[in-house]
C-alpha cells in the first residue's frame, strides 16, 4: 500500500531555514504528482508547492522565492526547502501524492490527492 513518512519538522526563529523531506513506498513514485500542504490551528489545509511527474513546479504566492520542492526519483523522497521562515509559515506540513497529473489549481488543490503522510510540526518564532 501506499506509505508517505514526512520528516525534517521542528522550531526555528524567523529567518531560519528547514528542510522537509517526504518517503515514499508503495507505488511508481515517479509517475505520481506530489504536494506539500500545510494547515495552522483553526485554518483550513492549504497548498504550499506541488511538482508532477514531469518535474514541472507550483508554488503558493505566500511562499514563492523562499521555498523549493524537489524529490529524488532514485531515493524516493519529496523534499521542501524551507528558507527566510515566517512566524506565518508555522503549521503542520503534509505530504501528498496522486497518480494523476494535476496542473493549474488543481496542483494546489488538497482534494486532489488521494494519499497523504501524517506530517511534520513547523515552529516558527
Amino acid at each position: 500500500h501506499v506509505q508517505l513518512v514526512e520528516s525534517g519538522g521542528g522550531s526555528v526563529q524567523a529567518g531560519g531555514s528547514l528542510r522537509l523531506s517526504c518517503a515514499a513506498s508503495g507505488y511508481t513514485y515517479n509517475t505520481y504528482s506530489m504536494g506539500w500542504f500545510r494547515q495552522a490551528p483553526g485554518k483550513e489545509r492549504e497548498g504550499v508547492a506541488a511538482i508532477d511527474s514531469d518535474g514541472r513546479t507550483t508554488y503558493a504566492d505566500s511562499v514563492k522565492g523562499r521555498f523549493t520542492i524537489s524529490k529524488d526519483n532514485a531515493k524516493n523522497t519529496l523534499y521542501l526547502q524551507m528558507n527566510s521562515l515566517k512566524p506565518e509559515d508555522s503549521a503542520m506540513y503534509y505530504c501528498a501524492a496522486d497518480p494523476r497529473r494535476h496542473m493549474g489549481w488543481k496542483a494546489m488543490a488538497p482534494d486532489e490527492y488521494l494519499y497523504w503522510g501524517q506530517g511534520t510540526q513547523v515552529t516558527v518564532s
